[in-house]
């Protein structure tokens, strides 16, 4: 099952396309605990995803990490980090970075096989960091895998580039 979702990484809101009846998401009845499994299961993996953003925006590291599988593989840059590499390096970037520049997420998208979900997304970023000025299209792949405490991303891939006028 494919549902489209647009999650802003600062809007507390998850606003569904048309796959999932408005009438339900307008009148709050539709949830984790009251839609069918393959849509309370795209929603909880696309709320996973939106949790990790809103953890980087307030600097709650150890709520990011908590999202991510201990064998996370993250990709950005044409580099790749592990969960101890990305504590230890590129966590506290990610986080000065999320709370300095807004960023406005496309839909996500949802797709869920089993005890394994991707989401992808795209975003436009502007904004200033250390007096440089940032104006950026980026996209985002997430892998999720299903654990006893919930989804948990088990891989990250990021890429940008300066938007073109």
């Amino acid at each position: 099952m494919r549902i489209s979702l647009r999650l802003p990484i600062f809007a507390p809101a998850l606003l569904l396309a048309a796959t999932v009846p408005a009438a339900l998401v307008a009148q709050g009845h539709l949830d984790a605990h009251h839609a069918p499994a393959s849509q309370a299961d795209s929603l909880a993996v696309a709320r996973t995803v939106e949790r990790f953003h809103q953890a980087l925006a307030a600097a709650d590291s150890a709520g990011a990490l908590a999202l991510l599988a201990p064998d996370v593989v993250i990709q950005e840059s044409g580099g790749e980090e592990t969960r101890a590499d990305y504590r230890a390096h590129h966590l506290a970037a990610d986080i000065e970075f999320a709370r300095a520049v807004r960023s406005r997420q496309g839909p996500i998208r949802v797709r869920v096989r089993g005890d394994v979900a991707w989401a992808v997304s795209t975003s436009i970023t502007q904004g200033e960091l250390r007096g440089r000025a940032i104006d950026s299209a980026g996209a985002e792949l997430m892998v999720l895998t299903r654990a006893p405490g919930g989804w948990r991303i088990a891989a990250i891939h990021w890429s940008s580039h300066a938007r073109r006028r």
